[in-house]
């Protein structure tokens, strides 16, 4: 359903700051990226989001639409960004309909809580593959669209550029990694991946005038993560534990997108925009979750949706 502006967006920026520029979005039907496509719609752009599932995928981009009149919003269901013959036609669909890339969210993710001992091979394997080789293809499927779009648009900062901005791609990473996250070695261990990646594209391809930098979001309301990451009943003193009294909102993750595709983001390269109150740094076991006591007992992670019960 239609969202109000402040629910996605902050009054702060001017409208038609991304009028005529395409965004490509993997994980686009998910409650973060969703949020950020629609943040850039709103102010001007065209969308192409990509998921797994179609109906789940196509609804999410008619709903994005509404975000502004006359807008163009594709949702491309049923594609896997471990293959990368899918996203290369994606892309290349996104570019015959909406005229070009411009900017990149490589949004989509694979997670849930689980000991090291409880995590199979494959299922370690399938969240790497979907974090970061997803992200991979994600890149190699753009790239070419991406490098177009900022030879275009390249800015010498000192004059207002007269076509916008272009050629920028983010990753949306986590803080799991920084001072380590019990239950989460196999998403720690992707997203270190990602990050590494992420810092690489922008050193070979800021000479070409791209962009590439990481938002890392920390404990987010009313997102799937926090649904199937915590429990319900230690929710309210986990994000005591953020040093800025409160849960996130994607509002906040959208204004941070906005700004690293933006004209204000002109020189911020190869940096990661962590958007999470401070929490990563009273890291812990904020999901609810005694430590140590729950590791030692070997139990399984129970009473959460994204628990780890079975072998994949």
């Amino acid at each position: 359903m239609p969202l109000e502006k402040y629910q996605y967006l902050s009054n702060v920026w001017r409208d038609d700051i991304f009028k005529n520029k395409v965004v490509f979005c993997t994980g686009g039907a998910g409650t973060i990226c969703s949020a950020q496509v629609r943040a850039m719609v709103h102010l001007g752009a065209d969308a192409c989001i990509i998921g797994r599932n179609v109906e789940k995928t196509e609804n999410m981009a008619k709903d994005i639409a509404t975000a502004r009149k006359g807008a163009k919003v594709i949702g491309i269901g049923a594609v896997d960004v471990r293959k990368p013959e899918l996203l290369q036609e994606a892309a290349n669909r996104c570019a015959k309909e909406l005229g070009s890339i411009d900017f990149v969210i490589a949004g989509a993710a694979g997670n849930f809580l689980a000991t090291i001992e409880q995590i199979s091979p494959n299922a370690m394997k399938s969240v790497i593959d979907i974090d970061v080789l997803g992200s991979y293809n994600t890149v190699k499927a753009t790239l070419p669209y991406l490098q177009e779009s900022a030879a275009k648009h390249r800015t010498d900062g000192k004059t207002e550029p007269a076509n916008g901005t272009g050629g920028r791609i983010i990753f949306v990473s986590a803080t799991l990694h920084y001072a380590g996250t019990p239950l989460q070695s196999h998403v720690s261990v992707a997203k270190a991946g990602v990050d590494a990646m992420a810092m690489s594209i922008a050193i070979e391809q800021g000479p070409k005038g791209l962009t590439s930098n990481i938002i890392a979001p920390g404990p987010i309301a009313d997102t799937e993560g926090i649904d199937r990451l915590s429990k319900k009943e230690t929710r309210e003193r986990s994000y005591k534990a953020v040093p800025a009294g409160r849960y996130g909102t994607v509002k906040e993750i959208a204004d941070a997108t906005v700004y690293l595709f933006s004209d204000s983001g002109n020189f911020v390269n190869g940096e990661t925009l962590v958007v999470d109150g401070g929490a990563w740094h009273t890291a812990g076991f904020a999901n609810g979750f005694s430590y140590p006591d729950f590791l030692l007992s070997g139990e399984t992670v129970t009473g959460v949706g994204g628990g780890k019960k079975a072998k994949l």
